[in-house]
């Protein structure tokens, strides 16, 4: 029986610079695969495995099964909670 591929996008972002690879894997696959597949943690030393992950804005954990067109995203930590900076920005007002 022949492997089924599934093509899977991996990105990550930057201020200054933001990267999206493309990659095909068989099934099934999980978001961590796909993350040590693509090359990424090669680019980004300072990725953690612990990072938030999602696909397309929704967090998911790493074990989460993989459908062809999925776009695996590593999320970077805050700077400063949304919330915050919303009333930061309220008061200067």
């Amino acid at each position: 029986m022949e492997d089924r591929l599934i093509e899977v996008e991996v990105a990550y972002a930057r201020p200054e610079r933001q990267v999206i690879l493309n990659i095909k894997m068989t099934i099934p696959a999980t978001i961590e695969e796909a993350i040590k597949a693509s090359g990424i943690l090669d680019q980004f030393p300072e990725i953690e495995p612990l990072m938030g992950v999602g696909l397309f804005g929704q967090q998911h954990p790493l074990e989460t099964q993989l459908r062809d067109g999925d776009r695996v995203e590593i999320y970077r930590p805050l700077i400063i909670d949304p919330r915050a900076a919303r009333r930061e920005r309220a008061l200067k007002q």
